[in-house]
This record gives C-alpha cells, structure tokens and sequence, in this order.
C-alpha cells in the first residue's frame, strides 16, 4: 500500500517553500521598512497594520510586521517557521481549526505564549478548556 506522509516531508517542505514565497512577495510588495534575515526569518518592517495579523504575521519563512520585530518576537516566530516546515501548507488550516483565541491554540502555545505578547511575566496562563 502506498503511503503519503504529509507532515515532515518532501510534500510539507514545498508548501512551506511555496508559503515562502507568498510572504516574500507580500512583504517585498509592501514594507517600506529595513528589510532582514534574522534568526533565520526574513523579516520584513514598516508592513501596513492591514497587511498582517496581530502583531506580525510568520508565512513561510518571512515574518510581517509594522514595527514588533525585538528578538524575543523573533524566536517565538522562529517556531512558527519551523511549524510551517514540518506541516506545509496544512499548518494554516491547523493553526485555524486549532482557535483564534492564542491562549488555547497549540501552535501558540508551543511558540512561547509570553514570547509572542499573549501574556505578560508572571501573569498566569489559564489551561485550555479553563472559563477565563
């Protein structure tokens, strides 16, 4: 029987090459800050607040944002980069059916929840299925 991995492999690779690409474009098309390789992201600054999600957006291997680009920032959206390796084009569908609410979201969670602004130091983080 012939069996397709999906995560981990050839196939997740070219979608995150592919995702690559799109927030290549995407942030070549819009930023008119510094753009950098940083912690193995490129990162691309001065994105429109439109452009991108919460505080900056991981596509790929290129990380989106106006201006929230500190190193902290980055080695949490250097998780997001190894995420979209390992789950291709699959990771986006994951990281939505996983919530938007970045508390409960695994992906999230796995990339330091206070590393991404989620939650402050020392304030405690409520276990999923928990009321807030």
């Amino acid at each position: 029987m012939l069996r397709i991995r999906l995560t981990d492999s050839p196939i997740s690779r070219a979608g995150y090459w592919w995702a690559t690409l799109v927030g290549f474009t995407w942030g070549f098309l819009w930023s008119t800050g510094p753009i950098a390789v940083r912690q193995g992201l490129i990162v691309f600054t001065g994105m429109p607040k439109w452009t991108f999600g919460r505080g900056g957006s991981c596509v790929g291997g290129c990380y989106l944002t106006e201006r929230n680009a500190g190193d902290v920032v980055l080695g949490h959206e250097a998780v997001h980069r190894a995420q979209w390796r390992k789950y291709g084009m699959l990771f986006p569908l994951l990281y939505f059916a996983s919530g938007f609410d970045p508390l409960r979201n695994r992906f999230e969670i796995e990339a330091g929840l206070e590393a991404g602004g989620y939650v402050g130091r020392g304030r405690p983080v409520r276990k999923p299925g928990t009321p807030r």
